[in-house]
């Protein structure tokens, strides 16, 4: 899917959701209570077709910027890459489970409107995934596609979208991602920077006006 594609799915389902009077966040929660750090939906959304998934959650306040509702966790799974590629590091088998088989491709803040404010990429431990290479997440961004899950088809085609308009800065966050790896110094010698603090190393701002703009949308 091209930027211009991705911009006119992204006009569309948010005029959807505002003529429904029903924003992300109510098309991804509960009616009743709201557990924190919770995933919904509980075991992902994940795409029957491509194994690409998606889970939006909610942070206790204090712990995440106020002007944020929550946000999205965006994930490629395994069997998207290609052959051969390696992980910079991998997740640890918990007894008899396997670890899971997903890399986290970037996270989506949404507002209290239910407006995308801020793209931002995470620590390895935040989401307990395998870890590639910038260099390869960005070579198989365009492969992430959640359209056909089991949750909101409104919220599905929206979120595939923005990663698609994005990609570029997607891209920019995870090269700046493992730079920040490189800084702090997680590696071979040092494994266990992967594995705690740090949650955030890479952000952005969005200003969806802007981006539309750019492309010679109004």
């Amino acid at each position: 899917m091209n930027q211009v594609d991705a911009a006119h799915i992204v006009i569309e389902t948010i005029m959807a959701m505002v003529k429904d009077g029903r924003p992300l966040m109510k098309r991804v929660l509960p009616d009743d209570e709201v557990h924190w750090w919770e995933h919904y939906p509980k075991a992902d959304a994940r795409d029957k077709h491509t194994k690409s998934r998606w889970y939006y959650h909610v942070h206790a306040p204090g712990d995440r910027d106020p002007e944020e509702h929550g946000h999205f966790h965006l994930f490629l799974h395994l069997s998207q890459l290609d052959d051969g590629v390696t992980p910079i590091i991998s997740p640890q088998k918990k007894g008899d489970t396997d670890p899971v088989q997903t890399t986290h491709v970037a996270a989506l803040a949404i507002d209290h409107n239910g407006i995308p404010r801020q793209w931002f990429t995470t620590n390895r431990w935040v989401t307990e995934e395998y870890l590639f290479p910038a260099e390869t997440m960005i070579a198989h961004l365009d492969r992430y596609n959640v359209d056909e899950t089991e949750e909101d088809s409104i919220v599905n085609r929206f979120v595939t979208a923005m990663v698609a308009l994005y990609r570029d800065e997607i891209s920019q966050l995870l090269m700046q991602r493992d730079q920040k790896l490189k800084e702090i110094g997680a590696g071979p010698d040092n494994p266990l920077l992967f594995e705690k603090g740090n949650d955030v190393l890479s952000a952005c701002d969005i200003d969806l006006d802007a981006k539309l703009e750019s492309l010679g949308i109004e």
